[in-house]
């Protein structure tokens, strides 16, 4: 193990400075631009200067005013960036309960950003593997034990002292060796000794038995023929044989086996003490992991029931958070807005004027054939019946605005909690006819014209010269879900049966299926039964004098029963209702008074 590897229970500061090393540069250049930024349900999107820069991300309210310090900033470490499901150009990023909305102008620029974020934290070090060796090899260590009991804060102290346990044990063994060789060599001496005598003794066992010699007090002697004496069991001097002190051998080994023992007890000490430290913190980064775990998997669950409050996907539904007034003033704010574009599109731009050409009324004396001819012809009959009955004396029915000729009823009716109320409105518009009214309001050539709810629509399918399947759908009106219509729109001319009475122009929308646009989960489909019914009131002018259309009035009748396919605050709809019938009313008659100005009269 290498030094700069080493663990060091000193902790000194310099261990724990980050360190530049090839490869690994401390910090990366900074990423601005212009992001959109959800700031609110009554401002909505608003641009804003964005800065990414030492993985914090801040932004302002212009580039034009970095130098008076940012709006907000998040810190990106534990930052969460969510692309958008449906939206390509979205980007979510949420920080504990801090979530930022944004958008960039096209999906290209979402991609950098996103790159640009994960480039700044990869390189700020959390979660990779450099983090150790850019923040010091013993930051998260010391950390980690700091919060331990005695026995774990010193824990990197006992690292040492079982190094230290482990080089001695290197030194035991080594004279432990050394004492084996030199025992052994003792033992070999002795054992060449005792066979050399045993030899000896035998041989003079043999001899004649009387000339066997005397022991002496100073040892035991042989007398060989020449009188001389010869020793026959040598004893051990204090230096044993070739010099060894067996003795002193003796006591070193027991000693050395001693402290043998003794340090392979204490490594074993600390060893139990460290298994049991490390145990202990495993158990608490388990239960940490398990609980964090829990807590992602009930966060996740809670994010598919309800989106963020506050934020651009708060969904609308019985437990919808947000309360009544809430959810008026977000929805009142909206329709606001899409009011002061359409007044800055009339002043700013002139109208393109169309001239298609108007079909005779013959063609609209009959349904056509078509395999939707018969469903055309009972909603026809339906309406004829039903939609021009007076509702003056019914008391289900309340007037509800009442504008000059304009007036305005509702029948209040609910069904699993989803508001269905039938409208009504009845209208009086000089200078027009019916048949004028009921082109302009079926012809799509002129839907974009008169209609501010509309974000895109298309015809699916023509069934003849006077019948059309149309998609469209409609702007969000936050915090209300986005919908959309499929329906079969059709205009007929209905003679009347007395020469006297007028005759009647109406266009019915219905909602019908289309294997062309099925739905999908970014709309609600609702669904709609709607008719315009037209009479032209024809007044004799004085003398000779032609026809003006100073003598026509059309009288209109409008009926709209809107299913909206999900719930929303029952007094919210009714409001919006009250407000936006008579102002599309107003708004779409002027309009065919505009078009018609001068022209020839077509009854």
């Amino acid at each position: 193990m290498s030094d700069n590897q080493s663990w060091n229970s000193s902790g000194s500061e310099e261990d724990l400075e980050p360190r530049e090393e090839p490869g690994h540069p401390v910090g990366i250049a900074e990423f601005s631009g212009v992001l959109s930024k959800w700031t609110n349900y009554i401002h909505g999107w608003q641009d804003r200067w964005v800065v990414l820069k030492n993985n914090t991300l801040s932004y302002y309210k212009s580039q034009d005013e970095t130098e008076y310090g940012c709006r907000g900033s998040l810190c990106l470490s534990k930052a969460v960036i969510t692309p958008h499901e449906f939206d390509e150009c979205r980007l979510d990023i949420s920080v504990n309960d801090s979530v930022w909305y944004l958008r960039a102008q096209d999906p290209e620029h979402r991609h950098q950003w996103i790159d640009s974020i994960e480039l700044h934290r990869a390189d700020s070090g959390y979660g990779s593997e450099s983090s150790l060796r850019r923040h010091g090899s013993m930051l998260s260590l010391t950390s980690a034990t700091s919060g331990y009991s005695a026995t774990s804060t010193s824990s990197f102290k006992k690292g040492h002292s079982l190094r230290e346990k482990l080089a001695e044990m290197e030194t035991f063994r080594d004279i432990l060796c050394r004492q084996v060789d030199t025992l052994q060599k003792y033992f070999d001496s002795c054992a060449d000794a005792v066979s050399k005598d045993e030899l000896q003794r035998d041989k003079i066992v043999e001899d004649d038995e009387d000339d066997f010699p005397n022991t002496r007090t100073d040892g035991e002697f042989l007398h060989n023929n020449n009188g001389s004496k010869e020793k026959l069991f040598q004893s051990l001097s204090p230096k044993g044989i070739n010099g060894i002190d067996f003795k002193g051998e003796a006591i070193t080994f027991k000693a050395t086996t001693a402290g043998i023992l003794a340090t392979l007890s204490h490594c074993i000490d600390l060893m139990v003490k460290r298994e049991d430290s490390w145990q202990k913190r495993l158990d608490k980064e388990m239960e940490k992991r398990r609980r964090i775990e829990e807590g992602y998997k009930s966060a996740l669950t809670e994010l598919k029931k309800k989106s963020h409050f506050g934020g651009p996907d708060y969904e609308e539904g019985p437990n919808s958070l947000i309360n009544e007034d809430e959810f008026f003033d977000a929805v009142e704010a909206a329709l606001d807005r899409q009011d002061k574009i359409e007044e800055q599109c009339q002043t700013e731009k002139t109208r393109i004027q169309r001239s298609s050409p108007v079909p005779p009324g013959d063609v609209y004396s009959s349904t056509g054939t078509h395999r939707f001819s018969d469903k055309v012809e009972e909603m026809v009959q339906s309406h004829m019946t039903y939609s021009l009955q007076d509702v003056g004396g019914d008391a289900n029915w309340q007037l509800v605005v009442e504008e000059g000729e304009m007036k305005v009823y509702r029948r209040e009716v609910e069904e699993n909690g989803i508001v269905l109320d039938p409208l009504k409105a009845t209208h009086s518009v000089k200078g027009v006819t019916g048949h004028e009214v009921c082109h302009y309001f079926w012809d799509t050539t002129y839907r974009n014209d008169w209609e501010t709810t509309i974000e895109n629509f298309n015809v699916v399918e023509t069934l003849s010269d006077n019948a059309a399947i149309v998609y469209q759908t409609h702007k969000r009106v936050w915090p209300a879900s986005q919908r959309d219509v499929l329906y079969l729109s059709a205009m007929r001319k209905i003679l009347a049966n007395n020469e006297n009475d007028p005759d009647t122009w109406l266009v019915c929308n219905f909602s019908v299926d289309h294997d062309g646009a099925q739905p999908t989960n970014r709309c609600v489909r609702a669904k709609i039964n709607i008719a315009m019914i037209c009479q032209t009131l024809v007044s004799p002018p004085e003398g000779d004098k032609e026809i003006s259309r100073d003598n026509i009035l059309c009288k209109i009748t409008y009926v709209a029963n809107v299913n909206p396919g999900g719930w929303a605050p029952a007094s919210v709809l009714r409001a919006v209702a009250k407000r936006e019938y008579p102002k599309f009313l107003k708004r779409f008659t002027s309009y065919v008074q505009e078009k018609t100005a001068g022209k020839p009269i077509l009854f």
